[in-house]
Parts: structure tokens; C-alpha cells; sequence
């Protein structure tokens, strides 16, 4: 009853009403303004002339000169020839360089201090243009890789907005400080690690994916705290431009300073300025071996951590139980896409199908009807794309003899031509740079063919005698980034499915699928020939940061007092014979498997303290 009438009285005094009635409206505001930190904000970006549909692109070019030349760039869409610019990309000097990399750790100082709430919402921003924007982006992507808008859709798009989403909601967890064990010596203490922005970081990538590579660091970077500066090829910077556009607006519609993302486009001899650079804190390198090579010895000189991505010989095994070889029709597509996605020119491309004895033959008709089925084509224009396209042109056809003379020299050790092997003459893009979808049996890991990375619309296929020879097969290249496994997972095969995934020397394995891991931001990269390192999923967010430890005294032992204390044995000057009989009871109480060990430390200690006071 006394509570009853206290609780009334409470109530009844107006001023602790009025305060009670604000704490639940500032409650109420705060939480109505916290469902609206994240959300995106609108923003417009003017698209390139050549996305416009009225734009006059005019005649076809017919020029063999090379994009490169003069000491500038020249950029033409590799489908057709067209020029896509009427004035030439002029390289950036190592002053360039210089003036970038300042820009961009001035604007690293304040971006640094930003909440993840804040961060959230500039990649939420981001999420909704790119979702409302993706025909222009693709577009240009096609424009200037030569891919389809498919493809573009799955390698440009789809993992894009995985990434952003990814990291909206699970970006926090990663980078929070977390809690580390500590042991009995140290009962006293509190560890943890905080992972701080490095500062200003770059991102040197290949031609294949120009929006996806262009964004993928801009996105770890930024969520991490650091600025960065990516270095696109020379081969697809037309469509560079465009992208920095989009994520620079995004940054200024959010009062961030655009100056956080900068884009280097330059040739091979200025690239070791930007790589060497001693204001770059980390390079994440996507490309070849050889130019891995070049970029960590300049890296070295400044001793920059390196996260190298080099491509692989990746290998899908299909078993022969018989669920799977009812599944057959579902596999073969799977293999298809995983094989020919972007004319083969994807560093997780399926490069060898090895397939059980009784599902090989089958595998192989399959395979042969949709390899020759294939149709080639541009999809750059819309007044004139051709009306339906299976596959767009490679980036070039400075490998066209190369791949020809191993195809060749495959055949003549054995292997069986059914589809494809040279490059192709488009009636309509005579220009464009076409290779004809090919497809190889009887491939023996002998041969060169099956050794080198093709990175081109070749499906090869070897035959395994068992599941042995198969893990066998699969790890005889030098690589190891991604690969496959394909069988019925049932009781009697799991074991066979699992041992296939765990005896495959690689960085990823994806189970009767191609590059799901990808597609679920896990980390990403691999191992051997194929680099070093991991970008993607938490991993890659840490990468990027200084993983730094802190050790301090947990609040109970500041509240008790208890703190480190140097035994006077070993406090300077030391007494050498009791010194190392406590150093000797410090270990044995502190590591000694068994009780009987520790209480010998613990007498041992207390022996050494006493004969100190002596």
C-alpha cells in the first residue's frame, strides 16, 4: 500500500511528470529519426554522350592503328571497332600521381572520423543508384569490354549490390573491436583489437570486369575509413570516368569531400610511380604473374602490403553417380556459363571440365550441341545490336595466335576438336575481336593447353579413370583459385563430395554450382600461382585496416588495486640466482599442464621472493 501511494505521489509532481513526459518524446524522436540514418538520397549523374540514344556515333571504324599510341589513349569498343571518344585519354604523370594521392589523404583525415551510421548511408545511396541506374552502367561496361549485357548484368551488377548490401549489414560486425582471451599470468587484464583505416589505399585491376573492379575497393576502402585510388586498364578507362562520376556525386549529395575516390589512368611506365608511392598503405593487384612481379618489387621499395589476385586453371569434377548423370541438363548449363561468361574472360572461369567414366561421353554430346549453338555478336548500339547474342568479343585479339597454336598443338597430342579453335570473322563487326567457342576432348594434363590459363571461350574437357585421378587432375597446374564439384548429395556420396573439397588445392570451392562463393561475399583469392591474400567478406574489410592490439587492466582489477608489479628479484639491479629462480616459478605456475607442475611454480616463486627479502 505504501509503495502504491509513493508511486502516486511521484506521479503526481508535475515537474518529475514533465521530465518523465520528455524522456519518452526524446525516446520516441530518437527512434523515428534512427529508422531514417541509413536510408539512400537521390542523386543525378550526366551520362556520357555515347549512352545517350541520340548520340551520332557516325560510321564503323575501319583503323588498325592501335589504342595506344602517340604516348596517348585512344578507347574503342572491342565489339565493333568504334571509337568511343572523339578526343584521345592523356595519361596521368607521376606528378599526377603525386597531386592525387595528397587530394585524397587530405580528405582521408576527416572521412576517417565518420560514423559506420554515416558510412552505411553513402553505400546505401550508392545501392539505389546502382539499382536504378543499371542500364547505363551496363552499357558502358559493354561499350568498352566487349561483353553482353547478360553479362554484364551477372559480373558487373549482381555482384556489385551483393557487395554493398553485404556490407551495409555486416560491415560493422567485422570492423568492431573485439575481444581477445588473456590466460592466468594476466587474469588481470582486458584485450582486444581495433581495426583503424590504413589511410589511403589503391587498387590496381584488370580489364574484364570495368565497373565491377572500378567499385569493389572504392566500397571496402571507404566503409574502413581509408580514400582510395584505383588504376584501371588502359584498356576499359573510357568507362572509368562514368563511374567515378557516380560515386563522387554520391559523396558530395552527403557532404563528403569526392576528393576520398581518385582515378589513375596511365601507362605501364608511370604505373611504378603509383605503386611505390610511400603515401600508399596497401595495393589490392588484380591481373597477370608476370605484372604481379613488377607491381610487389615496387610495392618492396616502400614496403606496401599486397593482395594479389592472379587468376587460375580453375576445375569443375563431375562425378558419375547416377543422380547425377540425370541432372545432366543442369550441370551442362551451370558448365556453360561458368565457361563462357564474358567470352571466358573471368579469373574463376571454369578452364577444365574433368568428368567420372560413365558420365564423360554424355557430358561431351551435351556440351558439343550448346558450343555450337553459341551466337556471337554487339550489343553497343541500340538501333543495330544484333537481336540475340550468347556471347560478346574478347578485349583484344593479342591472343588469338597463342590460343590458336595450343589448341593446335592439343590436337596434334591427342586431344579431339569438336567445336571452335580459331578466332572468328564477324560479317557484321569485322572489327571486333572475336574468338569462335570452342570445345576440346581427350585434353591430357601433358599438354600445354591444359597447364597455361587460357582466359578465353574454350571449354576443355578431361577424362578421369577415378576420384583420385580426378583430385589428381585438378591439382596439376600451378594454380589454385577457384573450383567446382558436381554429385548428388546424398548419404552414401557426401563423403566424396567432401573429401573432393578438402583434397582440391584451391582458395574456393563452390558444391553443384560455379562462383557462389562470390555471389555470397566470402573471402575471395587464392593460393599457389594464383596469389596471395583475400579481399571480400570480413577478410577483406581487415585487410584494409591496422589490426591493432590493446592490452589494459580490466575494471575489477583497477577497483581492487591489482596491477603489474616487478618481483624485486627482477627489478633492476637483479639478483641473477633468484632472478631466474622466479623467472623459472613464473612459467611453471603460469604453464605447466598439470597441478601438481603449477604448485611447484607457485613454491618455487615464493622461494625466490623470500630469499629476495633476505
Amino acid at each position: 500500500m505504501e509503495e502504491v501511494q509513493l508511486f502516486q505521489s511521484v506521479l503526481g509532481n508535475k515537474q518529475i511528470r514533465a521530465a518523465v513526459v520528455s524522456l519518452v518524446l526524446f525516446w520516441v524522436v530518437w527512434y523515428i529519426s534512427s529508422l531514417d540514418r541509413d536510408k539512400p538520397v537521390s542523386f543525378s549523374v550526366e551520362l556520357p554522350p555515347q549512352l545517350r540514344d541520340d548520340y551520332d556515333w557516325g560510321l564503323e571504324a575501319t583503323s588498325d592503328e592501335p589504342e595506344i599510341r602517340d604516348g596517348k589513349i585512344y578507347p574503342r569498343c572491342p565489339a565493333d571497332g568504334r571509337p568511343l571518344t572523339s578526343q584521345s585519354l592523356v595519361p596521368a604523370t607521376t606528378a599526377d600521381i603525386d597531386d592525387a594521392i595528397a587530394r585524397a589523404a587530405q580528405a582521408q583525415k576527416k572521412w576517417a572520423k565518420t560514423t559506420f551510421t554515416q558510412r552505411r548511408k553513402f553505400l546505401n545511396t550508392l545501392l539505389q543508384h546502382v539499382v536504378d541506374n543499371q542500364e547505363s552502367i551496363v552499357r558502358a561496361a559493354c561499350l568498352d569490354s566487349g561483353k553482353t549485357k547478360i553479362d554484364a548484368s551477372f559480373g558487373e551488377i549482381l555482384v556489385t549490390v551483393e557487395k554493398l548490401q553485404w556490407t551495409i549489414k555486416h560491415g560493422e560486425k567485422a570492423l568492431k573491436a573485439s575481444r581477445r582471451p588473456t590466460n592466468l599470468l594476466m587474469c588481470y587484464k582486458k584485450n582486444y583489437v581495433v581495426y583503424e583505416p590504413l589511410g589511403v589505399v589503391a587498387s590496381c585491376f584488370s580489364w574484364n570486369y570495368p565497373f565491377h573492379s572500378w567499385i569493389s575497393t572504392v566500397i571496402s576502402a571507404l566503409f574502413s575509413g581509408n580514400a582510395v585510388v584505383n588504376k584501371p586498364s588502359e584498356q576499359t578507362c573510357w568507362s572509368s570516368q562514368y563511374y567515378l562520376s557516380i560515386v563522387r556525386a554520391a559523396l558530395s549529395t552527403l557532404g563528403h569531400s569526392p576528393d576520398l575516390v581518385q582515378n589513375i589512368v596511365c601507362l605501364p611506365d608511370v604505373a611504378d610511380h603509383l605503386t611505390s608511392h610511400p603515401g600508399i598503405s596497401h595495393i589490392t593487384f588484380i591481373g597477370s604473374r608476370p605484372v604481379a612481379h613488377k607491381v610487389c618489387t615496387s610495392a618492396a621499395k616502400s614496403l606496401i602490403p599486397v593482395t594479389v589476385e592472379l587468376g587460375g586453371k580453375d576445375a569443375a569434377i563431375v562425378l558419375d553417380d547416377n543422380t547425377t548423370i540425370k541432372d545432366i541438363d543442369s550441370i551442362v548449363s551451370i558448365l556453360m556459363r561458368g565457361t563462357f561468361q564474358s567470352a571466358g574472360q573471368n579469373c574463376i572461369g571454369i578452364e577444365r571440365v574433368i568428368a567420372l567414366p560413365a558420365i564423360h561421353d554424355l557430358l561431351v554430346e551435351k556440351l558439343k550441341e550448346k558450343v555450337l549453338g553459341l551466337r556471337l555478336g554487339s550489343i553497343t548500339l541500340q538501333k543495330s545490336a544484333d537481336n540475340d547474342v550468347d556471347m560478346g568479343s574478347m578485349i583484344s585479339s593479342a591472343s588469338f595466335s597463342r590460343l590458336e597454336s595450343l589448341i593446335s598443338a592439343a590436337v596434334s597430342s591427342g586431344a579431339t576438336l569438336h567445336a571452335g579453335g580459331t578466332r572468328y570473322a564477324h560479317p557484321k563487326h569485322p572489327q571486333g575481336h572475336y574468338f569462335s567457342p570452342t570445345l576440346l576432348s581427350n585434353v591430357t594434363p601433358n599438354v600445354e593447353l591444359a597447364n597455361t590459363e587460357l582466359f578465353a571461350p574454350v571449354c576443355t574437357i578431361m577424362r578421369a579413370r577415378s576420384v583420385d585421378h580426378a583430385i589428381e587432375l585438378a591439382n596439376s597446374t600451378s594454380y589454385g583459385l577457384g573450383a567446382s564439384v558436381f554429385g548428388a548429395p546424398t548419404l552414401s556420396n557426401r563423403s566424396t563430395l567432401e573429401r573432393i573439397t578438402r583434397e582440391i588445392k584451391s582458395g574456393m570451392v563452390s558444391i553443384n554450382d560455379f562462383g557462389a562463393y562470390y555471389v555470397c561475399s566470402l573471402p575471395f583469392g587464392g593460393v599457389r600461382g594464383s596469389g596471395y591474400g583475400r579481399f571480400g567478406g570480413e577478410e577483406g574489410l581487415r585487410g584494409l585496416c591496422n589490426a591493432k592490439s590493446i592490452c589494459e587492466d580490466a575494471w575489477w582489477a583497477r577497483l581492487l588495486g591489482i596491477k603489474t608489479e616487478i618481483p624485486p628479484p627482477l627489478q633492476y639491479p637483479v639478483s641473477a640466482q633468484n632472478g631466474y629462480k622466479a623467472c623459472e616459478g613464473i612459467v611453471r605456475t603460469g604453464y605447466a599442464p598439470s597441478w601438481s607442475g603449477m604448485l611447484s611454480g607457485i613454491a618455487s616463486l615464493l622461494g625466490a621472493l623470500m630469499a629476495g627479502k633476505r
